[in-house]
């Protein structure tokens, strides 16, 4: 039933390309990981759809089967995608590489890497020499060489972090959560959830090892907050980190591997007693608004205005997003915004003057959605 639902997806888009007389719509191949399980509706692995940025339409094209593929990362060349396996308990982790061909959304198993801890981020650098992966379980980050053919090496660096933090229930022990390499590629932000501290590596592919601690090699947010994902604004002259735990964001101003904390802010108002989950962070493509998720008791998607000077946060509006928005992705058009959440992604329209956000009549049934990732086709 599920298929039958979305060729007739797939039908409504290509006849609105036809009615505009040849002009096709700017064209996007949306490929989600998701956590997997037994049950009969329960995820198999990653998926690929065509995202149609004309109307924010998709329509299923492919899937491929392998274990919790949590998060992904694709190449600068867009013909592999990356994706760590995360699995706990008695099979191991890994991290597997997929060719990937984005006029059909076909993705083809190249070869898989064991991973010292259960990883929970991928990332790959512009030049497709290295992968990044950290290890939430363990509290390690690992480097894989990527070959030419686009399959992964055996782990060529592994960095472990040590300590702990406040929070005895999340914090007895380092949670790598996100390894993100600056604009410039020359260095690598690690977060570590679990001793509060945002690790900074100088990154050169030629070097072995290839990440080296630099002079100051990490900032400390505050005690207890859980440092979990970082983006960067298009600039590259500012960065921003999500805190898990206290549900709260960080702006920082960057120059060459260095971070100056200019503001944080509280998501959630004074006050507040509920659960907080915080998750995924965006800046738009424009650099004018900043997206951010909560999930816990609130499962909302946030919105900030960035002021361009100061590079501080406005509170704008937040949005029901369904249960655990854990992920989401900034179409390339700045035009739409895709949340995956435990039972459906859910799209999201953008006001770009505004930065405020209409959900519109279109998204997806899935189970677990947890990590989107956009490829342009045209």
């Amino acid at each position: 039933m599920k298929k039958l639902l979305l060729i007739i997806t797939l039908i409504s888009p290509i006849f609105c390309v036809a009615q505009k007389k040849g002009v096709a719509p700017k064209v996007f191949d949306l490929v989600i990981g998701t956590f997997t399980g037994d049950a009969p509706t329960a995820s198999k692995g990653i998926y690929v759809y065509r995202f149609y940025e004309e109307r924010g339409n998709v329509a299923y094209l492919s899937e491929v089967e392998t274990p919790n593929p949590s998060f992904l990362a694709v190449s600068a060349n867009q013909q592999f995608v990356y994706a760590v396996n995360e699995n706990n308990g008695a099979t191991p982790s890994t991290v597997s590489a997929f060719k990937f061909t984005k006029t059909t959304g076909k993705l083809e198993l190249l070869n898989t890497q064991p991973s010292i801890g259960s990883p929970a981020y991928i990332s790959v650098d512009k030049a497709q020499k290295n992968v990044f992966i950290a290890n939430y379980g363990g509290g390690s980050m690992q480097v894989y060489p990527v070959n030419k053919d686009g399959s992964l090496g055996t782990s060529s660096q592994t960095i472990q972090d040590e300590g702990k933090g406040p929070n005895p229930s999340r914090q007895g022990a380092p949670h790598a959560h996100s390894a993100v390499l600056s604009p410039d590629e020359k260095y690598l932000m690690l977060s570590d959830l679990g001793i509060d501290k945002i690790n900074i590596f100088r990154y050169k592919a030629s070097k072995n090892p290839p990440l080296t601690p630099t002079d100051v090699p990490y900032f400390k947010t505050a005690g207890g907050s859980g440092p979990r994902h970082s983006d960067f604004a298009p600039n590259g002259k500012f960065m921003y980190n999500i805190q898990e735990l206290t549900a709260t964001i960080s702006a920082f101003s960057y120059s060459g591997g260095e971070l100056k904390e200019l503001q944080t802010i509280n998501m959630m108002p004074d006050g507040f007693k509920g659960t907080n989950g915080a998750a995924d962070i965006h800046v738009s493509p424009d650099g004018l608004f900043l997206y951010a998720t909560n999930r816990g008791t609130v499962n909302e998607i946030f919105v900030y205005a960035i002021d361009q000077e100061t590079a501080k946060l406005t509170a704008v509006d937040h949005y029901p997003t369904g249960s655990t928005p854990r992920n989401f992705v900034i179409d390339p058009t700045g035009n739409y915004i895709l949340v995956g959440s435990s039972n459906r992604v859910i799209v999201f329209k953008v006001n770009k003057a505004t930065g405020k956000l209409v959900q519109i009549n279109s998204g997806i049934n899935m189970e677990s959605a947890v990590c989107l990732k956009m490829i342009p086709v045209e």
